[in-house]
């Protein structure tokens, strides 16, 4: 199943939402949140991307501090996953590992490094 990129652009607050093809998603599977891919393997050209979390088929979130890529039910504190109501609550939720495999349908980025095209003409050509 092709992933669903969000990518975040720190310096505008903007998010594009761009839909990889099969050759691209596979060139995502194995890393994790937290890892900065090259946008040339994506088509991007130039830019360099920091994954940073996204969520399964089912909507379930991607954890940065839980390993591997299975759903997983641990006792967590704050976001994300979790919105405690009251400071100091804890609940035990499902949630997914940081690992990036074949049943994650969104995945966000964030742009650490500009590419000279701007992004938007990139994903056009892309579409």
């Amino acid at each position: 199943m092709p992933y669903k990129l969000v990518i975040s652009d720190p310096e505008t607050g903007k998010a594009i939402q761009y839909e990889l093809d099969d050759a691209k998603t596979n060139a995502l599977a194995g890393k994790t949140v937290g890892e900065i891919v090259e946008g040339d393997v994506l088509g991007l050209p130039g830019y360099k991307l920091k994954i940073t979390g996204g969520s399964d088929t089912s909507g379930f979130p991607i954890r940065p501090d839980v390993h591997g890529s299975g759903k997983k039910r641990v006792l967590i504190h704050g976001t994300p996953g979790f919105r405690p109501q009251r400071k100091g609550t804890a609940k035990r939720k499902t949630v997914r590992g940081r690992e990036l495999s074949p049943d994650i349908s969104q995945v966000n980025m964030r742009i650490e490094e500009k590419g000279t095209t701007p992004l938007e003409e990139l994903i056009m050509k892309a579409a």
